[in-house]
């Protein structure tokens, strides 16, 4: 298995993390029952950490399917070197971190983490042209 297809595996496995953690800080602020639900209405704004691990799921799932895309396409034209080593791996990574910096609310280094995971999608890219 190409380092690609590891970052993209191990990508998937951090998206399920993230929906868990927002989801558990969504039951300890709205409740049981409104997770269990219908969901009519309006939803209570989360706040603090729980709000952060919401809108660093949601991000995280906005970049996720251009990551998968290239991945995806570099392992069908089988282009993988270590630009695209390098790529998938800054992704990860950078994904990675910017979970716990986004809930502990650092907001230029929140900033700085999600532009070197796009940098990562942006060079498996490159290698496909």
């Amino acid at each position: 298995m190409t380092i690609e297809m590891r970052m993209l595996l191990w990508s998937v496995v951090l998206g399920l993390l993230q929906i868990a953690l927002a989801a558990m800080g969504s039951v300890a602020q709205r409740g049981l029952p409104w997770a269990a639900g219908p969901r009519d209405g309006e939803a209570k704004l989360l706040t603090g950490v729980a709000g952060r691990l919401n809108r660093a799921s949601s991000n995280f799932l906005e970049t996720f399917p251009f990551f998968v895309a290239v991945v995806l396409a570099g392992f069908a034209l089988q282009r993988h070197d270590a630009m695209t080593a390098l790529g998938a791996q800054l992704y990860f990574w950078a994904r990675l971190a910017y979970v716990p910096i986004y809930a502990a609310g650092i907001p230029y280094l929140r900033t700085l983490v999600w532009a070197v995971s796009i940098v990562g999608i942006v060079l498996l890219l490159v290698a496909l042209f």
